[in-house]
């Protein structure tokens, strides 16, 4: 998931209610709007949204649910689904491809900078990855 760790001023950011796609939400899922409803960013995509709903099950298309816009000035925390041996500080890495909870280790086209990563991160999935976007 994608949790605000830092930002440059300190301000809090303001939760938006927006309408979903049928997903299932989880807190920290990254998230863009497409067609008018929020949807999973995954891949090369980078969110405009962090969820903040946790639900079990699927939402109806057109189900509000609450959000924070993604800032530039704030460093988000997640983990990993692959490897960090190859990645350094600064590289751009894209997101899991299928949750939007994540990061991945590769590079191309990546939209998420790496600002840092602890050592579970560079030995395996799982470690603990600090991204902007």
């Amino acid at each position: 998931m994608f949790i605000p760790a830092k930002s440059k001023d300190g301000a809090v950011t303001p939760w938006e209610y927006l309408p979903c796609s049928a997903i299932t939400p989880k807190v920290g899922m990254a998230l863009v709007q497409s067609s008018g409803n929020l949807a999973i960013a995954t891949g090369t995509t980078a969110p405009t949204y962090i969820s903040m709903a946790e639900k079990e099950s699927a939402l109806a298309a057109g189900d509000i649910i609450p959000v924070i816009r993604v800032e530039k000035d704030v460093i988000y925390e997640t983990t990993n689904s692959a490897s960090f041996a190859a990645i350094k500080k600064g590289d751009k890495v894209t997101l899991h491809a299928s949750d939007g909870l994540q990061v991945t280790a590769t590079k191309t086209s990546g939209v998420a900078e790496v600002v840092d990563f602890d050592e579970a991160a560079a030995s395996g999935a799982g470690g603990k990855v600090w991204v902007r976007f």
